[in-house]
């Protein structure tokens, strides 16, 4: 019987651990390296052997939709938000819900590994380091919430020539601030979010800044129609149900017409090579701006570094640069586990079940938290994971066995493979990943249901924002406010930014509304049928 829970790591993942931990009557102790929660978020120059970001990252994912499932920000909050004000309410749930007596800070895991009885207990043995001095202590459970931004992947063997050039060089996890690099000339290598972060930042005092890209992507913008937030309007129930039902080929087109909408990509030599792959896009609401500027130049992928120059593949030389930032993501490490083939269990690659569990192990003890990378917000992600996981560790979410197990993570890697491309990350539909953990625990919002009982919270539901308070409507876990969270949600996003009173916008004509309204009932009785 699981009672005794480590946790890995005091961020967003920690701490919904500990919370679902104690919600659960078991006992969470959390080791975090550092002084305080929040890890990736929580802004210091760079630590060994934690995750590090520069000082102007916002968020992607707006408030309503990146908030803990029970926990909504504060109205007055933005919609998209500074590090710094989400380290905040970070600290404000750990606060809230009284999570910090339960974490033992400035604690290192230096070792996980199976008790000798394992295959009977399923008990682990973790060693930790504090002020130099070693502690074992033996846990009933372990939880891994360590993250994937705290080692870097820097390919330099990728790059011939690179040991030659007399400029300086780095990762971009070293990048904080853009002043040092005031009139030089940059290139920065990845067109990710980092990436093109940086590229943005550093157009304002770099004398020129090269941005090249292997494979290009979708660029987003994290205002859309209407101003409102772009996951809002894009992470919704229906879209989710009308990309299952369409054609693929209707499906791409629809898709790739939607990345065009703001401007024409291959226009600004962004175009991706796969034009269909729902690989995660680039959040940048001014990388277009900067390069119709002239400040910012896409360029293809470097073939060869020169001592003070850079031949690119497409055969052109750019001459004089100064600096080169390597924005090439991170690698995955499990450096505490003694045994690390336990998450690493196929040709050095992550295997996990739901994208949580080793499915090889004798006992379901452990659990690797926020893996998972979708177009959804990982704080949600995380909440909903821990709850799966802790049922899962009490017995009350029966595992199939492990060959099925296997094979289920061949058919999500196979459907990864068709719908991302080729990459190591462990991508996956929001909605579709969401409702799957979501029924297994018995969360899940059960739309036609809702219908006869609570319309209006239907239709919120199935063509609103699939926001976090969904998974606290029902079942085990349920909030009671979370019907009025979903209800307000779009009046706490209006509350943000509508600062100055203006006078009222006529209304559309009436014969648009009713038309509106027919549409609307022709597409619940859809939703209904697809429920």
């Amino acid at each position: 019987m699981v009672r005794r829970v480590a946790v890995v790591g005091a961020g967003v993942s920690g701490l919904a651990a500990i919370k679902c931990c104690l919600e659960e009557g078991l006992e969470p102790t959390c080791f975090e390296q550092s002084e305080d929660v929040g890890g990736l978020w929580r802004y210091t120059v760079s630590e060994e052997g934690r995750a590090s970001i520069y000082r102007t990252v916002f968020t992607n994912s707006c408030k309503e939709m990146m908030c803990y499932s029970d926990f909504p920000f504060p109205d007055d909050h933005p919609n998209y938000m500074h590090n710094a004000r989400l380290q905040h309410y970070i600290c404000k749930y750990a606060e809230h819900f009284d999570l910090l007596r339960h974490i033992q800070f400035k604690t290192l895991v230096t070792k996980v590994k199976k008790r000798p009885d394992f295959s009977v207990t399923g008990q682990w043995e973790v060693v930790t380091r504090r002020d130099g001095k070693e502690e074992t202590a033996v846990f009933d459970a372990v939880m891994v919430c360590s993250g994937h931004h705290v080692y870097p992947n820097l390919p330099l063997d990728d790059f011939p020539g690179i040991q030659k050039f007399k400029g300086c060089y780095f990762h971009s996890r070293e990048y904080k601030e853009p002043e040092k690099f005031r009139g030089k000339k940059v290139l920065v290598i990845g067109l990710g979010n980092s990436g093109s972060d940086i590229a943005v930042e550093l157009s304002a005092v770099a004398s020129q800044v090269y941005l090249s890209s292997r494979s290009g992507s979708w660029v987003m913008s994290r205002v859309w129609d209407n101003g409102y937030p772009w996951d809002m309007l894009v992470i919704t129930r229906f879209r989710t149900w009308l990309g299952n039902i369409l054609p693929r080929a209707i499906s791409d087109w629809l898709y790739v017409r939607g990345m065009n909408r703001f401007f024409k990509h291959e226009n600004f030599g962004l175009m991706p090579l796969n034009r269909t792959s729902r690989k995660e896009p680039v959040f940048n609401d001014d990388l277009p701006s900067r390069i119709a500027c002239g400040v910012v130049v896409i360029k293809p992928n470097v073939k060869e570094f020169r001592e003070t120059s850079i031949l690119f593949q497409d055969g052109t030389v750019q001459d004089d640069v100064d600096a080169v930032v390597f924005a090439t993501g991170y690698s995955y490490a499990y450096p505490f586990m003694e045994d690390d083939s336990i998450i690493k269990s196929r040709d050095n690659q992550v295997t996990l079940y739901k994208g949580i569990l080793p499915p090889r192990l004798e006992k379901p003890t452990m659990a690797v938290i926020g893996l998972v990378q979708s177009l959804g917000p990982i704080i949600p992600t995380a909440d909903l994971q821990c709850r799966w996981a802790i049922k899962v560790f009490q017995g009350q979410c029966t595992l199939p066995p492990v060959s099925e197990m296997m094979d289920d993570i061949e058919e999500k890697m196979g459907k990864k493979l068709k719908w991302y491309g080729n990459s190591t990350t462990l991508q996956t539909d929001y909605i579709t990943y969401m409702d799957e953990l979501a029924s297994a625990i018995g969360v899940k919002p059960n739309v036609l249901k809702l219908l006869l009982t609570d319309p209006r919270l239907a239709l919120e539901v199935f063509f609103g924002p699939c926001s976090p308070y969904q998974f606290r409507l029902m079942g085990p876990g349920k909030w009671s406010g979370a019907r009025k969270a979903i209800l307000t949600q779009w009046d706490r996003t209006l509350r943000a930014t509508q600062t100055r009173i203006t006078p009222a916008v006529p209304t559309a004509f009436p014969c648009l509304a009713t038309l509106g309204v027919l549409f609307l009932l022709l597409l619940l009785l859809l939703a209904a049928l697809y429920c």
